[in-house]
């Protein structure tokens, strides 16, 4: 094969240096293999069909858990800039998660969280990818909820004992806990079964996709 050219047009061989151009069209020969099959090939052997699950969807496809993580994320990054504390003494301010985040660096954690997860489910646009990411996402939102856990679970201290510290837990904090529920048992089921798939080939009925 490596010694091979062919004319891309006609398909007339030739060994290599015997002929720069085809004589009978005039093209410059190219070398067999770089060539794509040509039609009387693919006539004879056509190209396997594409298996249901590796077809590639559209990018408003909103199905098999897709349009509910896409909308679980976007509302996690919305809920990361709402609030998260509410303190009244010693000072009296409204903290929400991005403003929480630039006191204490780890709860960065959840809002680059819904980023990830919302970046790694709009670029699944296969079933055979979103049953793929379904562990990445998964833990996304587990990242989230364990970021809520440990905010609750340690109760901020007062700086001064002579000072107290009373606070209360904003709404978009239960809400970041509540998404992630909601996020990860979608995360669970992202991309659905592989039984009965939808097709957008348009097929014959006796090709054979598995």
């Amino acid at each position: 094969m490596n010694d091979l050219f062919a004319c891309p047009f006609c398909r007339q061989l030739f060994a290599r240096g015997e002929a720069a151009a085809c004589p009978e069209c005039g093209i410059r020969v190219r070398p067999l293999a770089e060539l794509p099959p040509s039609l009387d090939a693919e006539a004879v052997e056509p190209e396997p069909p594409i298996a249901p699950e590796e077809e590639t969807l559209p990018w408003h496809y909103v199905a098999r858990g897709r349009g509910p993580l896409l909308l679980l994320s976007a509302l996690g990054i919305a809920v990361f800039f709402a609030p998260w504390v509410v303190e009244s003494t010693p000072e009296i301010r409204t903290l929400s998660g991005f403003g929480l985040a630039r006191i204490l660096p780890w709860i960065w954690a959840a809002g680059i969280a819904w980023f990830v997860m919302l970046a790694v489910v709009a670029s699944r646009r296969t079933i055979l990818a979103m049953r793929g990411s379904r562990l990445a996402v998964g833990l996304m939102a587990v990242m989230v909820l364990s970021t809520v856990a440990i905010r609750v679970a340690l109760t901020p201290k007062s700086p001064h004992p002579l000072v107290p510290l009373r606070f209360a837990w904003g709404w978009g904090l239960y809400a970041a806990g509540f998404l992630s529920v909601l996020a990860g048992w979608f995360a669970w089921r992202f991309g659905g079964p592989l039984d009965d798939l939808p097709s957008r080939e348009r097929r014959h009925g006796d090709e054979a996709l598995h």
